[in-house]
């Protein structure tokens, strides 16, 4: 197997840019690292381009060769070799594990599914740590999608998907150019859209979550208040001591908790 040495080579190059929010947009690609992830992409039969390991890092050719299993044969082209010091290059962390893989976004990543019983939507999410959160407890309750406005962070962050622990292969994140305008769509497709109000009367536990489009609002500001004025259900999570609102992530996991309970309780 060939090992690259050059930083000047066009895949490493390419790879480099992926770092950058537009080019990852431009190219409909982006990067996971480390064993864990590359592992679930393939678990997962994600759109693999290319594998990336650290020639230094012999254990990791054969753990990925394992993983790929019956399919090496027709995927072992997109297993390459490189320098540790391009793979420094290349990584995003500061103590990286030496393996990393570029993956390809698929068409059904942009399609809004109207079956799911509770839709969840974020609005403005600024803070990544908290939007990986948020996948990762969509995923743990099986959620398939996640509508994000356009100013929330960038789904493809390297931390957002650190952050996600795999969850990024299993949720469609759907950026929605204008979240209003879709939201409205779903209320045409028989959804109510809920959101969370501190001058609501009523608490999430007095809501059936079934068929609800729940937004979270900006970690600072909250919902808009264009989508405050289209929502059907405003709620509040009840809270006993004196913090008045919760961590965006929180609040996201109580509310999709409480639909579990309701969903497990029927």
């Amino acid at each position: 197997m060939q090992i690259i040495k050059s930083k000047e080579n066009s895949l490493i190059k390419h790879i480099c840019k992926l770092k950058e929010k537009k080019y990852r947009n431009e190219y409909g690609e982006f990067i996971v690292e480390g064993v864990k992830l590359v592992k679930e992409a393939i678990e997962e039969n994600a759109n693999i381009k290319y594998i990336v390991i650290d020639e230094e890092a012999k254990n990791l050719s054969g753990l990925v060769e394992k993983y790929l299993k019956d399919e090496l044969i027709s995927m072992e082209h997109i297993i390459i070799q490189v320098t540790s010091n391009i793979f420094k290059l290349i990584s995003d962390v500061e103590k990286p594990q030496g393996v990393l893989a570029v993956i390809a976004k698929t068409a059904k990543d942009t399609e809004i599914d109207y079956s799911e019983d509770i839709i969840l939507a974020l609005d403005d999410i600024q803070d990544p740590g908290n939007l990986g959160t948020i996948i990762r407890t969509a995923d743990s309750v099986g959620l398939k999608q996640i509508l994000v406005s356009k100013g929330t962070a960038d789904s493809y962050n390297s931390k957002v998907i650190r952050s996600t622990m795999g969850a990024i292969f299993r949720v469609n994140i759907i950026e929605c150019e204008n979240l209003a305008n879709t939201l409205k769509e779903f209320q045409k497709n028989n959804y109510r859209v809920m959101v969370t109000d501190l001058g609501a009367k009523q608490s999430i536990y007095d809501l059936n979550l079934k068929g609800n489009v729940v937004v979270i609002g900006n970690e600072a500001n909250g919902v808009s208040k264009e989508i405050l004025d289209l929502a059907d259900e405003k709620a509040i999570i009840p809270m006993l001591g004196k913090t008045e609102s919760l961590n965006a992530s929180i609040a996201t996991g109580v509310i999709l908790y409480e639909y579990v309970r309701q969903k497990l309780s029927l």
